[in-house]
């Protein structure tokens, strides 16, 4: 079955599934794209709105293709909230306005400080920006403050909870800044090996060097290993970050030949506090 044929009938899915009225008793739903959306949205949202997303653990936001379920779910909502630049995004976005008319579309990476990184180059990032903004603390600022402003827009009469919900949680990751500068102030590492370049926004902010495994998109040639092997050397890296849905075996092979330490992270966790603060202790010395 084509894509094209693929995108037709999962919409039309996911009409007929929406058939079924929502109850009375339900809170009103936003959707968002990624769990670390859903973290920041709880939060800001309580006690009014139930928070869904779209890209479910463990599937990848730039291949995504959303099941007929999420659809359905989508026409229910009263409002979506996109990253902005990933790749489901750039596929599905002006779909979704298009057959959801009623659901208010927002962008969250708005004022973001954008990185157009050559990691982002052939990997189907738009315009080449780097679309994992919500991997640094200070962006992750923008991000809700955006966040807040959609709810007031969508939802005026609890405008003051939404501003004292948003209070707090920028309070939250002002902390969560400040420890994780703390951490890395005690380190001498500078750099650090990741296979897929999702801690670009972390990096430039928190001042490090970030060497991806995966070029442009695909698996590195033996002379790319060979060259990032020999660039943790001379950098003196001592980590390797592998993500969870990749294969290990080339992070592995570097780690293995450079004495570096391989960690396992989940850039796209719910838990995303518990995350960032795990990858910056994983970069200390300690």
């Amino acid at each position: 079955m084509n894509r094209k044929i693929k995108i037709i009938c999962l919409l039309a899915a996911a009409l007929i599934c929406a058939c079924s009225k929502q109850s009375g008793s339900e809170k009103p739903l936003l959707m968002v794209t990624v769990e670390p959306q859903r973290f920041f949205a709880e939060q800001l949202a309580a006690p009014f709105f139930r928070v869904e997303t779209m890209v479910p653990p463990g599937a990848s936001p730039e291949t995504y293709d959303p099941a007929p379920e999420k659809m359905a779910a989508l026409t229910k909502a009263n409002a979506y909230f996109a990253v902005g630049r990933l790749g489901f995004e750039q596929v599905w976005l002006n779909k979704m306005k298009q057959n959801c008319p009623k659901v208010k579309f927002f962008t969250t990476d708005e004022g973001v400080n954008l990185i157009f990184s050559e990691h982002s180059h052939g990997s189907g990032f738009h315009d080449g920006a780097d679309p994992h903004v919500w991997s640094s603390p200070i962006q992750a600022l923008t991000m809700v403050e955006n966040m807040s402003r959609f709810l007031i827009s969508v939802d005026e009469k609890n405008a003051e909870t939404y501003r004292e919900n948003a209070q707090k949680l920028t309070g939250k990751i002002k902390n969560l800044d400040a420890e994780i500068r703390e951490i890395l102030g005690r380190s001498n590492q500078k750099a650090f090996i990741i296979y897929h370049p999702a801690l670009t926004y972390f990096a430039r902010d928190y001042g490090l060097e970030q060497y991806c495994i995966e070029s442009e998109g695909k698996e590195p040639s033996p002379a790319q290993i060979k060259s990032l092997i020999e660039t943790a050397r001379e950098k003196q890296i001592k980590t390797v970050f592998i993500q969870q849905e990749f294969d290990r075996k080339n992070a592995e092979a570097i780690a293995r030949s450079a004495a570096c330490k391989l960690v396992v992270i989940n850039p796209l966790s719910y838990d995303w506090e518990a995350e960032l603060l795990k990858i910056a202790k994983a970069l200390s010395d300690e």
